[in-house]
């Protein structure tokens, strides 16, 4: 029941209907998706936010996100 998740950060890449490319600090880039929470809550996920993913040890290019940043932009 319960298995072993591999916490990462990144950052969000580009957005299409809940479907997330999201840039790891490796420089990797997979896809993340919602976790029940944040959908539940309606917290959104904008391009060029900081999110903390969680990864299954037996999928590493799908994850769930599971908490968002904000990332504040100056505006000139």
């Amino acid at each position: 029941m319960n298995e072993d998740k591999i916490l990462v950060e990144g950052k969000v890449l580009e957005s299409s209907r809940g479907i997330f490319r999201v840039e790891l600090e490796n420089n990797h880039v997979i896809t993340g998706y919602l976790s029940g929470k944040m959908k539940k809550y309606k917290i959104k996920v904008i391009i060029g936010d900081k999110v903390s993913i969680e990864l299954s040890p037996y999928d590493l290019e799908r994850g769930r996100i599971i908490k968002r940043e904000k990332s504040y932009r100056r505006i000139a």
